[in-house]
């Protein structure tokens, strides 16, 4: 029996295994921090969000592959074109359900996601279409290799965090979000926009959703659906850290890719996916309000 663990747990690809989960889990970090951010703020949950992911990609696709812009152009672009369909999202759907009923809100933003799918399906077929870009792998140990894209995503996910840190912790306007986001109906009695708060909100996330689309096209395929594909899990990864909370999504973000990543290693990866659903139940049933709730 020792034998097993010792050739499982203590080998040298269970810690490559590892490292993978935990570069994974700044890509999630930075999908969740853009959710919980909007439901915090706006108290609306966006199930259409990794839609907006999926627009992001091929967005930096076009933009690289097909007009030939550099890279960091197309990402500066596309993280601008996200940010703004977010701001656009807001105006015409949100806007109009705020402080309905959360079936309603539910209703409309799944509308989106299906409506997002059918036009990126008519538009762009449902081939696979890859970036082409390939940054090869480099070695940290003599016997582990870590993917150079991934470890581009994780640092420039993690910079990305720590930005929206110092911004809603350090600047005017962020001081502003937090404030709306702990209570909106003190705020708007002292005279503060909220309508503006949310848009600007709203194109924060999108934004985020953007950066986050660079990051993913540089190690999946875009189409149609590749929203499914992570799109639950982050709506999971949320929920588990309690919806709102940044910080309880982001520590969520990193439990949920090491037990994607763990299940993976001893399985494939999609028993690591159910592995992360089961432990997602069971949290459930233990705290409904998630590991991290915001207190009211």
């Amino acid at each position: 029996m020792m034998e097993i663990i010792n050739e499982y747990v203590f080998s040298v690809f269970f810690v490559e295994t590892l490292l993978n989960g935990l570069l994974y889990g700044g890509v999630l970090a930075l999908l969740s921090l853009g959710l919980n951010l909007i439901f915090g703020v706006i108290d609306v949950v966006w199930i259409c969000y990794a839609e907006l992911v999926m627009l992001g990609m091929y967005t930096i696709y076009f933009m690289h592959v097909r007009y030939g812009i550099p890279l960091i152009p197309s990402s500066v672009i596309c993280v601008l074109m996200v940010a703004l369909l977010g701001y656009v999202l807001h105006r015409i759907i949100i806007a109009h359900v705020l402080g309905k009923a959360p079936i309603n809100q539910l209703l409309a933003t799944g509308g989106v996601l299906f409506f997002l799918q059918s036009i990126a399906t008519l538009m762009f077929g449902v081939e696979f279409l890859s970036l082409g870009v390939s940054l090869g792998s480099f070695q940290l140990t003599e016997d582990i290799y870590l993917s150079k894209s991934q470890f581009v995503a994780f640092i420039v996910a993690a910079a990305a965090v720590a930005g929206m840190y110092f911004f809603l912790s350090r600047s005017y306007m962020g001081a502003a979000i937090r404030a709306i986001s702990q209570d909106r109906e003190i705020m708007i009695l002292m005279g503060v926009d909220a309508n503006r708060l949310y848009g600007i909100t709203s194109a924060i996330g999108g934004g985020l959703a953007g950066l986050a689309a660079c990051l993913l096209a540089l190690q999946f395929d875009v189409h149609p659906f590749v929203g499914i594909s992570f799109g639950p899990i982050v709506f999971m990864v949320c929920v588990m850290g309690g919806l709102g909370n940044l910080v309880g999504g982001f520590i969520a973000a990193f439990v949920f890719a090491e037990l994607i990543a763990i299940g993976g290693y001893f399985a494939d990866l999609e028993w690591g996916t159910v592995l992360a659903f089961c432990v997602f139940v069971i949290t459930m049933f233990i705290r409904p309000e998630g590991l991290f709730a915001r207190k009211s």
